[in-house]
């Protein structure tokens, strides 16, 4: 692998660009965006390709756009893999259910197939984690109708049906709670639902205006209530469900502490 500051060098050259177009350039971007940081002056574009400096946020910006590069391309030379931010996302959960936005897809050599692209909160996840593309209804081509939630590790209203760390898959057609037969739990239908500052998932029933979750009767969290539209909307109802039998985040947490412990060490 060529070093970084090579690369843009060679990218910059192939576009035909001197260090003064790219300074210029670099200019109008300050200009239009109005920030002096966007500035890309000769003195620290030489030092980028000779010297190997990494580039600021946003340097790294101006550089993407003059050179038409994807700006998670270019961190991936400075071994800062934006792209795989959601696969190593999986040692660092959090407690809260949230919503993600769908990334755009990236190529799959930038992908590691051994990792796990999770986040820690319950909610919506932006691309669906390597090795689950196979599970039925999961596919790519789904993701303008599918969303994918996440159960946060904090999150235990419906244990031991959807425990925490459970990933769920959410129609986002169905915008409205059914009122349907069911005859035992695993028939009974949930939800996915975005309240003002957190997010909900599992077994929701409608009563006029209040929107009311029946956690599980193993979980012993009470019901809880909340007025439709004004603090509580439905995103979809959930189709397909992912669980762990063990707890895979906990997984190699005195290597990842030792390596901490190295970096730390290097850097002073």
């Amino acid at each position: 692998m060529y070093p970084p500051g090579l690369q843009l060098r060679q990218t910059r050259e192939k576009l035909g660009l001197t260090y003064r177009d790219v300074e210029k350039s670099s200019l109008e971007i300050a200009v239009k965006r109005g920030r002096s940081e966007f500035i890309l002056h000769i003195s620290r574009l030489a030092d980028i390709e000779n010297r190997n400096v990494a580039p600021n946020l946003y340097k790294l910006y101006s550089l993407s756009v003059i050179y038409h590069l994807n700006v998670s391309e270019i961190s991936s030379w400075y071994e800062a893999p934006f792209q795989q931010a959601f696969q190593d996302g999986a040692s660092f959960p959090s407690p809260c259910t949230h919503l993600s936005e769908f990334l755009k897809p990236v190529p799959k050599t930038c992908i590691d197939a051994n990792k796990i692209a999770d986040l820690g909160g319950t909610g919506l996840l932006p691309t669906l984690p390597l090795g689950r593309a196979e599970s039925p209804g999961f596919e790519d081509g789904a993701r303008g109708r599918y969303r994918y939630g996440y159960i946060g590790l904090s999150d235990r209203r419906m244990t031991p049906l959807l425990r925490p760390g459970s990933m769920v898959l959410v129609d986002t057609l169905i915008k409205q709670i059914e009122e349907t037969e069911w005859k035992s739990e695993y028939d009974r239908p949930m939800y996915f639902v975005e309240l003002r500052e957190s997010y909900r998932c599992g077994w929701f029933y409608k009563c006029r205006t209040q929107l009311i979750m029946q956690p599980h009767t193993l979980s012993h969290c009470p019901p809880e209530s909340w007025r439709m539209p004004d603090e509580a909307e439905l995103v979809g109802k959930v189709v397909g469900v992912v669980t762990y039998l063990n707890e895979p985040w906990t997984a190699g947490t005195a290597t990842v502490r030792a390596e901490r412990q190295h970096l730390s060490g290097k850097d002073s």
